[in-house]
């Protein structure tokens, strides 16, 4: 399925969207196609699949040490690629965003990399370190493989480049809810709210809600503020990275955490 016509299924049932990232092969690849699946069973609309990273800077700490477990069991970019064959093949059929930094597709090549993951069954890319000024190369490839490109908002993203982005970006913008790096946190900031005014002031884009969000409440109050959906990621690395001998044993928590996080984005979306 297709990244619009997931946000049209959903506005149709009257339902906030969830997507959980993860980072593909942490601890084990075999553990994240569990992971995946588990997801997908108890809510989740579409999956965030990143790529490790050596220097993800858009990551907290959480994140950090995911990426340095998956980079230690030496998959390479184009291997972590054929995990969402994978995935298609035992039967995940929401649609995928591949998160990954710019370094990788550049050192494939912009298009190749474009067509592979197209092929594998992606829908859309985010690219956290690819300024808009930046992504018209990206932009060509992305567009000549039906790949929608989604860019990140920020509370520090003045009037002008919100504008600049709006004109380019596809799929659905990525609202930051705060200054800094991923990571769980404690509440909500007015700031978030601000931004989330000010970008659905000008754009129809469908907007996910991501950076923090940990909590049922975090999830209804960025859903009553007018996003379409919330995105989470390092609530659900926390949980399993506490048993990484036997990550699975976790799977029922992430289950339950996952079920809490949709259930929120109806009752948010109704309200």
């Amino acid at each position: 399925m297709e990244i619009d016509q997931k946000f049209l299924e959903l506005k149709e049932k009257g339902e906030g969207a969830y997507m959980p990232h993860i980072y593909y092969g942490d601890p084990n690849e075999e553990f994240s196609l569990e992971l995946v699946k588990t997801l997908v069973s108890n809510g989740a609309d579409l999956i965030e699949f990143g790529i490790p990273f050596s220097d993800p800077i858009a990551d907290g700490t959480t994140f950090i040490e995911a990426c340095e477990r998956a980079l230690k069991t030496r998959m390479t970019p184009i291997q972590r690629i054929e995990g969402v064959r994978k995935l298609r093949r035992i039967g995940v059929e929401v649609p995928i965003v591949l998160t990954t930094y710019y370094n990788i597709p550049y050192t494939i090549g912009l298009q190749i990399f474009a067509k592979q993951v197209k092929e594998a069954g992606v829908q859309g890319l985010i690219i956290p370190d690819l300024p808009v000024e930046e992504a018209t190369e990206f932009l060509e490839a992305t567009k000549e493989f039906d790949l929608k490109m989604i860019f990140l908002v920020a509370p520090t993203t003045d009037d002008a480049r919100l504008r600049k982005i709006v004109e380019i970006a596809s799929g659905f913008l990525y609202v930051i809810n705060m200054e800094g790096v991923t990571g769980t946190r404690e509440s909500v900031v007015q700031s978030t709210l601000d931004l989330i005014k000010r970008v659905r002031d000008c754009t129809d884009l469908p907007l996910m809600a991501g950076f923090g969000i940990s909590r049922k409440e975090h999830a209804l109050a960025m859903l009553s503020a007018g996003v379409d959906g919330i995105i989470t990621g390092s609530a659900i690395t926390e949980i399993y990275s506490k048993n990484l001998h036997s990550p699975e044993m976790s799977l029922p928590d992430i289950a339950k955490f996952a079920g809490e996080m949709k259930q929120a984005c109806v009752e948010g979306y109704n309200r």
